[in-house]
């Protein structure tokens, strides 16, 4: 069985509030992983992403290996009622989130992902970084139509503007893959857009190729994005899993064209769970054997929080 490594990390960036949350756990010989980046001002985008991955900890964490597509978009949509119901007890309209989550299963060694939104999952394999979500967003939607070039993209002014997320009046789509056949040596991140619109995708890889372990790693893009010191630095928050061994060959960028698109209990964490899928099918656990780091400090009621700017359109 596929030894499985996992770290997380979320940070609150120069906003008053984290609206992201993030967890991470193991369930049986599979591990799920989950990021969500709220959206609504005050504290109601924190209040989404906290129910949201509260909601698909409970449902991937009770299910029933081996992993299977309508579970995981059940999930989802679980997660999306779950937010609609906080928005109708709360008597407000601005409460969304994105979502992008991880299933591995170590044992018949797929992985199986889904995501709304422009949170994302890259995977890196044999020296190759893809992004393997496509973002709910306006700019990627130009992009697909050929309208605007990535690069183009970056300073759109419409670059935040969501089409999907949980939360929405409209009818919601999860993008979910099937059964994805893993390899020894994959590595996934997950990562909300303060993590890579900040870091760029180029220090996913340049970071990778000095890191010994997930936590080492995420330690590494989380300095590459302080060390820009943008002052506006949106909440970052990631999940690094590592399947196997730790790749060695050096990682290229894809072309645009090559691009595959398949479809915090303090403001300050990172943490590298420690725990393997040893080969035996034993694992030597943590003392809780998960990552976790939910929404952090609030904002006063009164105050107008920049977050508002990523509400779907």
């Amino acid at each position: 069985m596929l030894k499985i490594r996992v770290a997380a990390c979320s940070e609150i960036g120069r906003r008053t509030t984290n609206e992201d949350a993030v967890v991470a756990h193991e369930n049986g010989p599979g591990w799920y992983a989950v990021l969500c980046d709220g959206a609504g001002g005050h504290r109601n985008g924190a209040e989404a992403a906290r129910r949201a991955v509260t909601r698909m900890q409970l449902a991937l964490g009770d299910a029933t290996l081996p992993w299977r597509p309508e579970l995981l978009t059940g999930a989802v949509m679980a997660a999306h009622d779950d937010v609609r119901r906080g928005i109708e007890e709360s008597g407000r309209a601005r409460m969304h989130t994105t979502l992008v989550a991880l299933c591995v299963d170590a044992q018949r060694n797929f992985a199986m992902w889904t995501h709304v939104g422009d949170s994302r999952l890259y995977r890196l394999r044999n020296g190759r970084i893809d992004r393997v979500t496509n973002d709910d967003s306006v700019v990627q939607r130009l992009i697909d139509a050929g309208l605007i070039t990535p690069a183009q993209a970056e300073d759109h002014p419409h670059k935040n503007h969501l089409v999907a997320a949980l939360g929405i009046d409209d009818e919601l789509e999860p993008h979910t893959t099937g059964a994805e056949p893993l390899q020894d040596g994959d590595v996934f991140l997950l990562c909300s857009d303060g993590w890579w619109g900040s870091a760029g995708e180029a220090a996913i890889p340049d970071t990778l190729r000095l890191a010994q372990n997930p936590q080492d790693w995420l330690l590494a893009m989380r300095a590459e994005i302080e060390s820009r010191e943008l002052p506006n630095q949106d909440n970052f928050s990631a999940i690094a899993l590592w399947v196997g061994d730790r790749q060695t060959a050096p990682v290229m960028q894809p072309d645009d064209d090559d691009t595959v698109t398949a479809t915090a209990p303090s403001a300050s964490r990172t943490a590298d769970s420690l725990t393997d899928s040893a080969t035996n099918g034993t694992a030597a656990r943590s003392a809780e054997a998960v990552v976790a780091a939910t929404a952090g400090p609030v904002a006063d009621e009164d105050e107008d929080d920049e977050t508002t700017r990523r509400m779907p359109l």
